[in-house]
């Protein structure tokens, strides 16, 4: 049994294999429409969530899944006092697999130690988000063409950005990419994600606060918002909201052909004016939203059955053969 817990729990090649039957997968659903029948998925969300739990439970039911769960602490025993270890314990008696959402950074790894099931880490504090990553990373190559050799601008808040911080260790994976980080300096990317990520695998990047002059020369442009639940202090919150703002007259400056993501909630760092205007579109993650979750399912539960993963890619439609 495997667990995708880190944004580099897949290899390159299973990367890869997994991107290539999500295409599949976005092309013609059909076939794969009841892949999970009889199968069951727990959300625990601990933390307020609208399009990754949606989207985890639209894509369990369009595979022809079930679903159960929960979309906050207060709705769970954990507002009795219950631990992360002993909640997956007992939702391993109900479900197939889990996917966690949960505000203190680790809880998804501790849950993965006690689970009898596969567990998807589906965002934990400002740490990580990988589940995320995999739609990231398949939304720029469907733009794009490729993964490697691209200049990829992250800007806002890179400090608390658990979805800036999964994209990068994934993209410093391939090869050739160049990284530009565009924040205040109190927000900057953590030492942490450079000591772990950029510096292993030798990456070139750059650290600036200057949205403008950088535009000219990005292949992509991952824009997040300054997140005010992540700060202890209002007033460092007021002071930073709205340090970045991309409108029609700043993308100008940028490549006709860069695309702008965003994990969203959007809040002011993207005016609302262009959105739908610009060619090509700002791509946000509700535009893949039926899709987004499938990539992760993938492993967790092909892991179910213990089938190499090889030959569950090369047989994607019959997942689940009779014993």
């Amino acid at each position: 049994m495997r667990h995708f817990i880190e944004p580099n729990s897949f290899s390159l090649e299973e990367q890869r294999a997994l991107l290539d039957l999500a295409d599949r997968m976005e092309a013609d659903p059909a076939p794969y429409a009841h892949l999970c029948d009889g199968r069951i998925l727990a959300t625990l969300f601990y933390e307020p969530s609208t399009r990754t739990r949606l989207s985890f439970e639209s894509a369990m039911l369009r595979l022809g899944g079930k679903t159960l769960g929960f979309a906050g602490a207060q709705l769970s025993s954990a507002s009795k006092g219950e631990t992360v270890e002993d909640t997956a314990r007992v939702v391993s008696n109900y479900a197939d697999v889990i996917a966690m959402r949960h505000p203190k950074e680790g809880a998804p790894l501790r849950a993965s130690l006690s689970a009898r099931v596969p567990v998807t880490h589906a965002g934990d504090g400002g740490h990580a988000h990988p589940s995320q990553t995999m739609i990231d990373l398949m939304t720029i190559r469907q733009r794009k063409g490729r993964l490697d050799h691209l200049t990829i601008g992250f800007c806002g808040d890179l400090k608390f950005g658990r979805t800036v911080h999964s994209l990068t260790a994934a993209l410093s994976q391939f090869e050739g990419n160049r990284f530009v980080f565009i924040s205040p300096e109190d927000l900057r990317l953590p030492q942490y994600v450079k000591n772990e990520s950029l510096e292993p695998t030798h990456q070139i990047y750059k650290e600036t606060a200057d949205l403008e002059a950088e535009l000219p020369h990005l292949d992509v442009l991952y824009m997040t918002r300054i997140q005010q639940e992540r700060f202890f202090n209002e007033e460092e919150y007021l002071r930073l909201k709205g340090c970045y703002q991309l409108d029609e007259a700043l993308l100008q400056k940028a490549p006709q052909d860069m695309p702008v993501l965003h994990p969203l909630p959007r809040i002011d760092e993207i005016k609302r004016m262009w959105m739908t205007t610009r060619v090509p579109p700002t791509l946000i993650k509700c535009t893949m939203a039926c899709i987004s979750a499938w990539p992760s399912f993938w492993r967790c539960l092909i892991s179910l059955i213990q089938l190499p993963a090889k030959r569950c890619w090369k047989h994607d439609i019959n997942l689940f053969p009779e014993s």
